[in-house]
């Protein structure tokens, strides 16, 4: 079973309570039903846009937050949108919005030759940021609301050196754009679960407290160096306290390949079926066709998704052949100006178009499936509905300049307007 789609707070449900009467479940359930029946509707018309650059512009009819092919009742809004593009709005499959310096004084790195060298810069930056972990969590995730992504997989540090305050300030910050952003929450061990006692504790703890969706791993052989006793604790987590499991795996050679293995057992052991997410994946590249169909053939079958941040040509999943095997693969962002790398937006269609860049494609077909991955890839990893504009779909899109989707890629036009669930969240690059 695939992840539950992430609820759209603030919609209008009724219910008993506001009927001022005590009512049987029954009866309730009645009333709840003709109160929704007959509440107003909330409408909107987009006029003048074109869906996926069509060349005819529509009318596109947005009820109560999903498109609609009905009519527009009586009353609707209408926004004009100028003949502009129609898109769906991205998602963010994995970036560390904890660790971010985003809207802070510039920080110089340091030389780094491994995991634990980041690990330790990542406390000294910690430490001396005078913002805390919420308000530039906010900060850069209103950003990238601004840039169009509708949903994001945010991974947050859990360690002995930050105890929860990762997960809580990037909870904070979700809830401040409710509205706006949906947001899946990772506890993840980036300090080892192992080999830092006390990460197994505050795993737990994170598990428990109802603020994650998932918790984390990181490189159980190469890192960690404890494969089955991270695995186990991980997915036992998973298991008793009916959260997701996304892992980090940096390996390229055969460490990475047996990691995936376990993986794949432990799902298949715990039917944790379409719960369970292996980031970066770098092994995968490297396979040879037989083994790597192989791989993605127990992938499929157990609906495990993965996700790469597109880090270069050799690194990059091989995203097209694991979708013909039916794997959700989705993109991301990784980590934006932290004590990793100066680099990086939380701009998704950036994101694609360094996809595009990387794998050195040309043909519009291409291009526009480096945009689908942002788009409809990153939704199947998150468990939520495309926003593909079909009746019924969120109503969550963009409106930009442009001629077609690869001219869109390649240009990263500004984002005029971003719609979240029927609403206007942001205009020409500021939030409403």
């Amino acid at each position: 079973m695939a992840p539950p789609p992430l609820s759209r707070r603030g919609v209008l449900t009724g219910g008993a309570a506001s009927l001022g009467t005590a009512l049987t479940p029954t009866a309730a359930q009645a009333a709840q039903t003709t109160h929704q029946e007959h509440r107003p509707k909330k409408a909107v018309v987009f006029r003048d846009v074109r869906p996926f650059a069509a060349k005819e512009a529509v009318d596109l009819t947005v009820i109560d937050g999903r498109i609609s092919d009905e009519p527009a009742p009586r009353g609707a809004r209408v926004i004009d949108g100028g003949g502009r593009i129609a898109l769906p709005t991205l998602v963010d499959a994995h970036i560390h919005p904890d660790k971010t310096t985003w809207g802070s004084d510039w920080i110089t790195r340091k030389p780094a030759s491994g995991i634990a060298d980041y690990c330790a810069q990542d406390v000294e930056v910690f430490r001396t940021q005078r913002r805390p972990v919420g308000e530039r969590a906010y900060g850069l995730m209103a950003h990238a609301v601004t840039r169009g992504t509708r949903a994001m997989r945010a991974h947050a540090d859990v360690a002995p050196a930050y105890g929860l305050a990762g997960v809580e300030g990037v909870a904070e910050a979700r809830e401040r754009l409710t509205d706006a952003l949906d947001v899946q929450i990772v506890a993840f061990p980036q300090h080892g679960v192992i080999r830092t006692p006390g990460t197994a504790k505050l795993l737990k703890d994170a598990a428990r407290s109802g603020l994650i969706d998932m918790v984390g791993g990181i490189d159980p052989i190469s890192f960690d160096q404890a494969v089955d006793e991270q695995l186990d604790l991980l997915f036992d987590l998973a298991d008793r306290y009916d959260v997701g499991v996304d892992i980090h795996l940096h390996d390229r050679d055969e460490k990475g390949t047996k990691v995936l293995r376990g993986i794949v057992e432990r799902t298949r052991a715990l039917s944790l079926r379409g719960k369970v997410t292996v980031s970066h994946v770098f092994c995968l590249p490297f396979l040879e066709k037989e083994e790597l169909d192989s791989m993605a053939g127990d992938l499929a079958d157990l609906d495990i998704a993965l996700t790469t941040v597109a880090p270069n040509e050799s690194l990059v999943l091989p995203i097209t052949k694991l979708q013909e095997h039916g794997v959700r693969v989705g993109l991301g962002s990784d980590g934006v100006r932290d004590s990793w790398s100066p680099f990086g937006n939380a701009d998704m269609l950036h994101r694609a178009h360094i996809l595009g860049w990387i794998t050195d494609v040309r043909l519009d077909g291409e291009l526009t499936a480096c945009y689908e991955v942002g788009a409809h890839g990153g939704a199947d990893v998150l468990g939520l509905d495309r926003a593909d504009f079909s009746a019924g779909a969120p109503a969550d899109f963009m409106l930009v300049q442009g001629e077609c989707v690869p001219q869109v890629v390649v240009d990263m036009p500004r984002r005029d307007v971003v719609v979240h669930g029927g609403q206007i969240v942001a205009r020409d690059g500021e939030l409403t």
